[in-house]
């Protein structure tokens, strides 16, 4: 009988290599948005980041958020995961239809 070739076997390893770093790679690029914890989608604006973050082994949030260009009030909410209504109770001098880049939001008390 005829020996099998080594591919027979490599391939599917192969294969199973490459579907586990895609995964890999997939998985961390969508988790580095600048959080330890695991932000929602944004819907709007620039990429944003806390302006503040804590330490990530403590599971704390950033207490302020820099307004970076293009950001919106609702983009911001959407981004750290805290309600419009808190954001405008927390900000009562902030002029939503003007923000500009540099400007600090408070995300809780």
């Amino acid at each position: 009988m005829a020996a099998r070739s080594p591919a027979r076997w490599l391939a599917p390893l192969a294969l199973v290599t490459a579907a586990v770093a895609v995964y890999a790679v997939v998985s961390t690029g969508l988790g580095s948005e600048g959080a330890s914890t695991s932000e929602p989608a944004r819907t709007g604006g620039s990429q944003g980041r806390p302006a503040s973050q804590t330490s990530g082994r403590s599971g704390r949030r950033a207490r302020t958020y820099l307004v970076r260009p293009g950001d919106t009030l609702t983009g911001i909410a959407a981004t750290t995961g805290v309600p419009l209504t808190t954001l405008t109770r927390l900000n009562e001098d902030l002029d939503s239809q003007s923000l500009q880049a540099g400007q600090r939001v408070k995300l809780r008390p």
